[in-house]
This record gives structure tokens, C-alpha cells and sequence, in this order.
């Protein structure tokens, strides 16, 4: 067989998986939106943080949702933490020791700023398995793009304290745009002689505030030329990778990621917002089709069980041009954060980009 004929086998395979696990769901992500705060003013943020905004729940509530969880589903469910910044939310510690002492694994999104030596000591303590943490660019154009003066200075402190430990999972995630993509061979440089585990690199999405700067988001170019790199530096087994986002077509599809195109919205993955809302992935737009419940008002089990019907069904569906689409069958319309709720239709899809 040829390798165009073992993926289109695969994908086949994946797309029966699917039908699945919208049929049963498999809770392997919960989110928890700790916070709005932010030590830092991302240009591109997808949650749209700004001004003085709150905290997420009592940290009492969380403990409930984690009670909850763990007594309902024998596999438990990887917690990941984010907000804003999760290391801002006042009980942090004491609420991710109780998520350890319930036999969850758990994990973080971060700027990694404020990961001192003895912050890193004690997320080892507390026992976080993996991280995730942000540099976009150079010294002087991460430090613009995060509206923090010494961002790359202090976010790459925080990666080389976690390092430090050899005990967690670190993955340096980088946002790909118009500008800094001239940027990655130098990035590259310094993250390869670091022992970070992973680098992986994402294109900047139209949500949040990245819709106020639209010539920073990716030319077709841009795209073919952010594949190619990832390509190039994957052919010399180095640890880099584009994100979960998008179908990206046969040449692209398992090779510059280990994985074929899968949104897990919604099968796989599920979030808390910090009042109480249920959603899936946190990047997707809040609204009334998204917004699935308030654990203030139901069981966060029994919303994960009973509804999530938009993230059961293909967005494909829901447009005409995409359920004609010859990829819908692996695509579905594509993923669920860069979806227009108004209009139903894809505001990111790599058809005629990276494949014909």
C-alpha cells in the first residue's frame, strides 16, 4: 500500500472511532478555569482577559466537581488547569493537593513567570505530571506581544526550573504569527539545547483579541511554510509538533504530528468556566449553543452525560459547503474553537491551502 492509501485507511478507521464516541463519550480532560487574572496582556489571548476580573469558584466547589467525578468514573480523568494565570488563584496549592490525594493526574497552562525555584519545588510536591508553557518569539518581541516587560526572561526561568526537576512533562508552546514566524530557526536554537520534552507550535487563531489584529494572523504561505519547518526538524527526530488544530489534508496528516486530525471537544474533553459554566475545550467562544450547563444549577456529570449534542454532531452538518466536502468524513467542519456559532461555517480550514 501506499502511504496515501495506509492514511486514507487510517482516517477511515478514525472516522468510524468517532461515530463512537459521540455515542459514548469519554471524559480524558477536565479543565478547570481558575482565574481571569493575568500578570500578563497577551495581544492574541483567546480568553479575552482584561481589567479586574475574577477568580474562578470556591475552592470548596472544585473539591465537589472532584468528589463528583471521581465517585462516578473508575478511569479518572486528567485535570488540566488554566485560567489566566492558574498560579494567581489563592488556593491553588491547597486545591491541587486535594486533586493529587484523589489519584488524579493533573496539569497546567502557564506563563511561566512566576515559576521560582520554590514554586517548581512545590508543584513536584503537589504533584503535577505536565505543563505547558508560552514563549512566542525573541526576548524583545515576546516581551511586546505579552505586555510585560522581562516576560522572556522570566517565562524562560520558569522552563529551566521545571527542567531543573526531571519530573515533569514540559512542552514549550509557541503561537505562529505573520510576524515572529521568521522568528522559529532562532527559536528553535535555544529550545534544542534545552531538555525541554516537547515544542509544539500552533497558528494564531481569529478568537479572542487576535480578531482586533487580523494582519498578524497566517497567509496561505505562512501555513505551507510553518508545515515545512515542523516537517524538516521532525525528519531529524526532534521533538516538534503542530497542535491538534485543524484537518490538515494527506501530505500533512500524521507526519507533522504523531496523531491524525480529531477535535476532542466535547467526547474527550470537557471545562468548567470560572462561574460555574460547562463547556468543552476553553478556547471555544462562550455562547448559547456552547455553553452547556452550571454545575451551580446541575451535576457537572450529569451535563457531560446528557447534553453536549453540538459537540456530538458534525459541524459539517450545519453547512452546506462542508457536508458536500469530499473530507468531511474525517474533518466534521473542522475544530470547534475556530467555528463562527452566527454564520455556521469554518473561520479557519486548510482546504485549498494545504490540500486541493
Amino acid at each position: 500500500m501506499t502511504k496515501e492509501e495506509i492514511k486514507t485507511r487510517n482516517l477511515d478507521t478514525l472516522a468510524k472511532h468517532q461515530k463512537k464516541l459521540c455515542r459514548e463519550p469519554e471524559l480524558r480532560q477536565l479543565f478547570f478555569e481558575l482565574t481571569l487574572k493575568c500578570n500578563e496582556h497577551c495581544f492574541h489571548c483567546g480568553s479575552s482577559c482584561a481589567g479586574d476580573l475574577p477568580h474562578g469558584l470556591p475552592m470548596d466547589t472544585y473539591k465537589e466537581v472532584i468528589d463528583e467525578v471521581a465517585a462516578k468514573y473508575q478511569k479518572k480523568p486528567l485535570i488540566a488547569v488554566t485560567g489566566g494565570e492558574p498560579l494567581l488563584y489563592p488556593d491553588f496549592f491547597p486545591l491541587m493537593e486535594y486533586v493529587r490525594d484523589k489519584g488524579f493526574r493533573w496539569g497546567m497552562t502557564s506563563n511561566g513567570t512566576l515559576i521560582t525555584k520554590e514554586v517548581a519545588r512545590h508543584l513536584k510536591e503537589a504533584g503535577m505530571k505536565s505543563i505547558s508553557l508560552s514563549i512566542d518569539g525573541l526576548p524583545e518581541t515576546h516581551d511586546r506581544y505579552r505586555g510585560l516587560k522581562s516576560a522572556y526572561e522570566l517565562g524562560m526561568r520558569g522552563i529551566q526550573n521545571l527542567v531543573d526537576l526531571e519530573c515533569f512533562n514540559v512542552m514549550v508552546t509557541t503561537v505562529v504569527n505573520h510576524e515572529n514566524i521568521r522568528e522559529l530557526d532562532a527559536l528553535f536554537e535555544i529550545f534544542d539545547k534545552m531538555d525541554i520534552n516537547e515544542w509544539r507550535l500552533t497558528g494564531l487563531e481569529p478568537i479572542g483579541r487576535a480578531l482586533d489584529r487580523p494582519e498578524m494572523l497566517l497567509t496561505p504561505e505562512d501555513n505551507r511554510r510553518l508545515m515545512e519547518f515542523i516537517l524538516e526538524k521532525r525528519a531529524q527526530k526532534l521533538p516538534v509538533e503542530y497542535s491538534c488544530c485543524h484537518f490538515l489534508g494527506l501530505k500533512y496528516e500524521a507526519e507533522v504530528r504523531d496523531w491524525y486530525f480529531l477535535c476532542n471537544a466535547g467526547i474527550y474533553v470537557a471545562g468548567i468556566l470560572v462561574n460555574g459554566d460547562v463547556c468543552s475545550c476553553l478556547d471555544i467562544p462562550h455562547n448559547e449553543k456552547t455553553i452547556q450547563g452550571n454545575i451551580h444549577e446541575t451535576p457537572f456529570t450529569e451535563i457531560w452525560e446528557n447534553r453536549f449534542e453540538i459537540f456530538r454532531t458534525p459541524l459539517s452538518e450545519r453547512n452546506s459547503t462542508c457536508a458536500a466536502c469530499p473530507e468531511a468524513k474525517w474533518c466534521r467542519g473542522g475544530a470547534y474553537h475556530s467555528w463562527d456559532y452566527e454564520a455556521d461555517r469554518p473561520k479557519v480550514c486548510m482546504k485549498g491551502i494545504l490540500f486541493d
